[in-house]
């Protein structure tokens, strides 16, 4: 199954603040927020934290720590043999293999990953998300434009 990828996070090289994975077909997606970091990039604290709990019901907005969320996207994954992960920036690839280490020498109960940074021309999730800067409904726009734009 593909999964699209998005992440908020503070800044240029900041820490993550949230991610989403949403499939490509069925509606069980993954989206978790982690405590806000200290201290907050200006424009992320304007155009971003203000839109971290602007979900759909039955999707949790309290935040969990890198921990929690490493062994829930564990277990979000876990029924899928072979998930193909697919970001369209690189931060978003990079910050989901980070919260995966859970210590030194450790890592989340995950099976075989693959990683596909795709182009997307003419995609924005400004123009595009219900919600843009928040990183599910930005995850559901760029797979929503993927499947238009690959038909």
């Amino acid at each position: 199954m593909r999964y699209f990828l998005d992440t908020e996070f503070n800044g240029l090289g900041g820490e993550l603040m949230s991610l989403a994975l949403v499939p490509e077909h069925g509606d069980q997606e993954f989206y978790i927020v982690l405590p806000l970091p200290s201290p907050l990039h200006p424009w992320v604290a304007k155009h971003v934290v203000p839109y971290l709990n602007n979900v759909p019901p039955g999707h949790d907005c309290a935040p969990v720590s890198r921990l929690a969320a490493a062994e829930q996207l564990a277990e979000f994954l876990a029924g899928d043999l072979d998930p193909l992960i697919l970001a369209d920036w690189p931060d978003d690839i990079a910050l989901f293999c980070a919260l995966l280490v859970t210590g030194e020498g450790e890592m989340a109960p995950v099976g075989t990953l693959r990683f596909e940074l795709i182009r997307s021309p003419g995609f924005s999730t400004a123009a595009i998300s219900k919600v843009p800067h928040n990183a599910l409904h930005d995850a559901r726009a760029l797979r929503d434009f993927m499947t238009h734009w690959e038909v």
